[in-house]
């Protein structure tokens, strides 16, 4: 059985966009791969390390990952059910315009500094709604370009993107707390309770998370359970049921914290959703 399932949603001059999943059947580092084109990559669903030399980045629906051209890089699926990530190819000329200089790395042909930044909720909008709009064909060549190009800006802009920061026994320590989360979204968790699994204090671990990511370690793990929901609910008719499948306590509860995180409820996103791809 393949490993990945990659389909192709847009492809022009100027930018390609692919949904691609992976059973993550291999828990262990992959046989190194290389990107041929510098890519931004959105996780939506599920998890994986990608790793750089000695550096790692945790892939989850709260980062865009850069896939540099000519870069060598593995993936390992620490998290059992595999992951799927939408991604976003652009023109060189096209990307030297929309990323800031600062995130880029001298070269010929861009490349990025970073392995990852953190995006914010509009981000996470744009990506679900690029991808559904994409695999039903509900949205016109221009329309779809304009929305990458959006998220593209979005994801790098100076207000929107967080660049992690910390030493790396810290950021280590971290990744180790999204593992937990992510290996269980609908988990009640305690700050205890995760802080023993990471072997961490609790105020050491706040502290860290803190600093590497922008965010308390609470909020980081509600986006991830409502990134599930974005992912899910154009095809989900029975919106309290998603809710307590989340982990949330009742629909209401759900609905608030969606309409925070979204400006609007998860009827309206559905409602959306289902008119891009109708």
């Amino acid at each position: 059985m393949p490993q990945f399932d990659v389909q192709p949603l847009l492809q022009s001059t100027t930018v390609a966009v692919h949904d691609v999943g992976c059973r993550g059947a291999c828990r262990h580092r992959s046989a190194e791969e290389c990107a041929t084109a510098t890519q931004l990559v959105f996780p939506y669903r599920g998890l994986y390390l990608r790793h750089v030399g000695s550096t790692q980045s945790v892939a989850d629906a709260n980062h865009v990952l850069f896939f540099n051209a000519g870069e060598g890089y593995q993936v390992s699926h620490p998290v059992a059910g595999g992951d799927a990530s939408l991604s976003l190819a652009v023109s060189p000329a096209l990307l030297r315009e929309l990323a800031p200089a600062a995130l880029l790395q001298r070269r010929d042909e861009p490349a990025f500094r970073h392995q990852a930044l953190r995006i914010d909720e509009r981000a996470q909008v744009l990506v679900a709604l690029l991808r559904h709009s994409l695999r039903s064909g509900g949205i016109e060549p221009l329309e779809a370009e304009s929305l990458v190009l959006t998220l593209v800006c979005r994801s790098l802009g100076p207000r929107t993107a967080h660049a992690p920061g910390a030493t790396r026994a810290r950021q280590r320590l971290v990744d180790r707390a999204k593992l937990r989360l992510a290996g269980d979204l609908t988990r009640r968790w305690t700050l205890a309770e995760i802080a023993a699994e990471v072997g961490g204090s609790p105020v050491y671990l706040t502290q860290a998370f803190q600093q590497v990511e922008g965010m308390p370690l609470y909020r980081y793990h509600l986006r991830l359970r409502l990134a599930r929901a974005l992912d899910l609910i154009a095809g989900c008719e029975d919106v309290a049921a998603l809710a307590l499948d989340l982990g949330f306590s009742s629909h209401s509860h759900f609905s608030a914290a969606f309409r925070q995180a979204y400006g609007r409820t998860p009827s309206a996103f559905r409602q959306t959703a289902l008119a891009k791809t109708s």
